[in-house]
């Protein structure tokens, strides 16, 4: 009797659901997750935060469900400048723009093809960029 061999895992198509994989940050060496989402900032926000710290934690209430979290500055300061018009747009890099998707809509898993729709850009051009490595903590959700 032969043995079972092993599942290849499954290549990405249009359809395959990604979001941040935040602990990817922790474990990539010269990747810092302050830093990366200080620089989604406008820069009067980042300064604000630069000079008065980010570790306070305040109440955020979701305007859409009505849900109460506890923010720290920084996570807080991300949700509202994910909430400008221009947050997402074509004159910023395409991961950076995948990620801002990400940021604004709660890590919600999002495939190639939904992504595509939010940003602007090809669909299968999405999906060649994030399926060949890991961009930003930007991987297949599980």
């Amino acid at each position: 009797m032969t043995s079972p061999t092993p599942a290849r895992p499954m290549k990405p198509t249009l359809d395959t659901p990604y979001h941040i994989d935040y602990d990817w940050f922790a474990t990539t060496e010269g990747e810092d997750l302050r830093v990366y989402l200080l620089s989604h900032l406008p820069p009067a926000l980042r300064e604000q935060l630069e000079q008065g710290g980010d570790s306070r934690e305040m109440d955020f209430i979701d305007p859409t469900t009505g849900q109460v979290q506890r923010l720290d500055a920084l996570r807080l300061a991300v949700r509202q400048a994910a909430q400008a018009p221009d947050f997402i747009n074509r004159d910023i890099g395409v991961v950076d723009c995948l990620f801002r998707v990400f940021l604004r809509n709660d890590n919600t898993a999002q495939s190639p093809r939904q992504l595509a729709e939010l940003t602007g850009h090809p669909a299968q051009t999405v999906l060649n960029l994030i399926s060949k490595r890991v961009y930003k903590g930007i991987r297949p959700a599980p």
